[in-house]
C-alpha cells in the first residue's frame, strides 16, 4: 500500500523524466522460474492478489551497521498481502518468524536445500532467499503467492527519513538494549533510525516473544500508510523523487515487479484502497509442545484465516481467547 500510494502519486506528476534512473534502481529475482510450478498451490479466486512482504534482517553491504555480517540473513518481518477481487479491500497476516513450519526442498545459490520438518520459519531465507520462503509460505498456507517484495533496513530508514518522521502513537514504554529502541508511551513523530528500532524491537515489549514486535509493526504500518495518504505529494516534485528513489534502491522483487511500468501498472489498481480498508492480523498460533520458546500454528482457527483467503472471503472473527490472531 505504501508503494502503491507513491508510485500513483508520481503519475499525477509525469515524471517521465525520472522513469530509468528509478527503473535501474529496482532489483528483481526469477521466483517463478526457480520454483516447481506442478507442486505450487493453484490460483483459486483468481480476481485477488496475494502479495508477500519480506523485511530483511541481512548484515551485509550498507546493512552492516545493524550488527557483524555473518554470511547469512533472515527475513525479520513477513507479512502475507491479500488483496481482494475489486483491489478495495486488503487482509495482512504476519506470521511469527518463530513459527516451527514444514519447510519444502528449496533451491539455493549453491544447488538445493533438502525438505525440513517442524524448523523455523525465518530459517527458509537463511537457508534460499526470498525464493525459499515464498515455497515456504505457500506450504504453510496453500495460497499462491502471487509477487513477493523485499525491503531492507537502510532502505526503510531511509523512506522514512525522507517523509519527514511518521507519526506514532506508541503504546507503551520500550527500552531495548537489542534494537536500540527507548521510547515513553505515547505519541511521537520518530525518525529513520527510531521507526527501525521500533518495528525491530522484541525484548523491550510484552514477553519478549516476536508476537509483541509484530504488533508494533502493524501499529507502525497502519501510521505510515494513513501519513502518505495524506501527504500532498503532488505539490513537492522535489520530495516525490526522493521518495521514488528511496523506495526503488531499497526494494528486491519478482520478475512480474521487477520494473517501473510494472510497479505503477500494480499500484493504478490498488488506488481505491484506503488504510481504513486494511485488516492486519497475525496468523493464530500456540506455544510449541515441543519448545515452550517456539510456537506452531493454532488450529483450526489458523486454517480458517487461510482457507477465507483463498476464498476471497472476510477473515473469521478474531479469537477472544487462546493464540493469536
Amino acid at each position: 500500500m505504501v508503494m502503491a500510494t507513491i508510485f500513483l502519486a508520481l503519475l499525477g506528476v509525469g515524471a517521465a523524466f525520472a522513469y530509468q534512473d528509478l527503473n535501474d534502481n529496482i532489483a528483481s529475482q526469477d521466483v517463478d522460474g526457480q520454483l516447481n510450478a506442478d507442486v505450487r498451490p493453484e490460483r483459486k479466486a483468481p480476481g485477488a492478489v496475494n502479495v508477500l512482504l519480506l523485511g530483511s534482517d541481512s548484515r551485509s553491504g550498507s546493512n552492516r551497521e545493524y550488527g557483524r555480517d555473518e554470511g547469512s540473513a533472515r527475513s525479520d518481518t513477513a507479512m502475507v498481502v491479500h488483496i481482494a477481487d475489486g483491489r478495495r479491500d486488503a487482509s495482512v497476516i504476519s506470521i511469527p518468524r518463530d513459527t516451527l513450519v514444514d519447510r519444502p526442498a528449496c533451491p539455493t545459490k549453491s544447488g538445493a536445500a533438502s525438505a525440513a520438518r517442524a524448523v523455523m520459519f525465518n530459517s527458509a531465507y537463511e537457508i534460499g532467499g526470498m525464493t525459499c520462503t515464498v515455497a515456504t509460505v505457500e506450504r504453510l498456507s496453500g495460497l499462491r503467492m502471487d509477487h513477493v517484495v523485499e525491503i531492507d533496513f537502510t532502505g526503510f530508514k531511509k523512506l522514512v527519513g525522507t517523509l519527514g518522521g511518521v507519526r506514532v502513537n506508541v503504546p507503551q514504554d520500550i527500552r531495548d538494549p537489542y534494537s536500540h529502541a527507548r521510547l515513553s508511551k505515547g505519541t511521537h513523530l520518530l525518525n529513520g533510525e527510531q521507526a527501525l528500532g521500533l518495528v525491530r524491537t522484541r525484548h523491550g515489549i510484552g514477553d519478549g516473544s516476536d508476537l509483541g514486535r509484530i504488533k508494533l509493526q502493524q501499529i507502525f504500518m497502519k501510521a505510515l500508510i494513513t501519513q502518505i495518504r495524506s501527504a500532498d505529494l503532488l505539490t513537492d516534485p522535489v520530495q516525490l523523487y526522493r521518495l521514488l528513489d528511496d523506495l526503488t534502491s531499497a526494494i528486491t522483487t519478482d520478475k512480474g515487479l521487477g520494473s517501473l511500468s510494472a510497479l505503477t501498472s500494480f499500484a493504478r489498481s490498488l488506488d481505491g484502497l484506503d488504510a481504513d480498508r486494511v485488516e492486519f492480523r497475525t496468523l493464530p498460533v500456540a506455544p510449541a509442545p515441543q519448545d515452550p520458546n517456539r510456537v506452531v500454528p493454532q488450529e483450526p482457527q489458523a486454517n480458517a484465516v487461510w482457507q477465507a483467503l483463498s476464498a476471497d472471503r472476510p477473515l473469521p472473527a478474531r479469537s477472544e481467547k487462546g493464540g493469536q490472531s
